[in-house]
């Protein structure tokens, strides 16, 4: 992959393994939409960023290279190799098939309350709705950006509006959760920039002491925010996958440090692959 600044936008060139609608729609993010003509537009890290994808060519948008480098090389994932890492899955069968039509999703790594707060909405939801709540707490309780566009709100934020002032976001019962996160997070009950020091079980049993956090929130967070890589969230789609191909006997040590990844192939094969395959039969 080549990386050139130019009239302050960071071309990536050669762009082996990323493609943007994948790592986008794969469901580990939320407040990326998709735009005509091959541009992604969306908000992170408290700005608004706009990319496009001409085949291997990815653009960012007005995104300087000092920027690039301190925020969206590690975002993106970029230093690691992932052609190397679907060699070594690629011992099951059902990766390679996956793989034919996934190989471009990279695990963003996110904010990290975001991300917590934002599977905690995800329990028991479709990523519509899920879209659509997330964008309601930012218009609700986060900054403005530029007109219509606001950032994600802080945890002290979400937990001094409480429950009641959380209703206009139409959450339901995820609300009592929402808030139980942010008053821990705000507290320094749960210490987010701590978790990424622990060892995979202990960051996942800290997690677990979170309200409505189970183990499909807890690896979700700890995948796409933190970088644990044998994290292996299992929700609906991943489960019917397990059910039909691996068996009772499974555990996600069958795929090794990279497991998430695997899962992550598995998933949108699985819900957006394989779907519209069925539906176009």
């Amino acid at each position: 992959m080549r990386i050139i600044s130019e009239n302050n936008n960071i071309i990536l060139s050669s762009c082996d393994n990323f493609d943007l609608e994948q790592t986008f729609e794969c469901g580990q993010c939320f407040r990326f939409q998709k735009e005509d003509g091959g541009f992604f537009r969306g908000v992170a890290f408290g700005r608004e960023l706009l990319l496009k994808q001409e085949a291997d060519v990815i653009t960012l948008f007005d995104v300087s290279y000092e920027e690039f480098k301190e925020k969206w090389e590690r975002y993106f994932d970029l230093e690691r190799d992932y052609a190397c890492i679907l060699k070594e899955l690629s011992f099951d069968c059902r990766i390679r098939t996956a793989a034919e039509r996934t190989a471009g999703i990279r695990i963003l790594r996110q904010d990290s309350w975001e991300t917590l707060c934002s599977f905690i909405i995800s329990q028991n939801n479709n990523i519509p709705r899920i879209k659509k709540i997330i964008g309601s707490l930012c218009a609700l309780l986060g900054e403005q950006i530029c007109e219509g566009v606001y950032s994600f709100p802080p945890a002290e934020r979400v937990a001094a509006a409480g429950i009641e002032g959380l209703a206009p976001i139409k959450s339901g019962f995820r609300a009592k959760y929402i808030v139980d996160a942010a008053e821990k997070v705000a507290s320094g009950i749960v210490d987010l920039d701590s978790i990424c020091k622990l060892d995979y079980p202990s960051a996942k049993d800290k997690l677990t002491e979170i309200k409505g956090v189970g183990d499909k929130v807890a690896d979700c967070v700890l995948l796409f925010a933190f970088g644990f890589y044998e994290a292996f969230p299992k929700d609906v789609w991943v489960k019917r996958v397990i059910e039909r191909h691996y068996g009772a006997d499974f555990t996600s040590d069958y795929f090794g440090k990279n497991a998430g990844i695997a899962q992550q192939y598995l998933f949108y094969y699985e819900r957006n692959i394989l779907k519209e395959l069925v539906c176009n039969k």
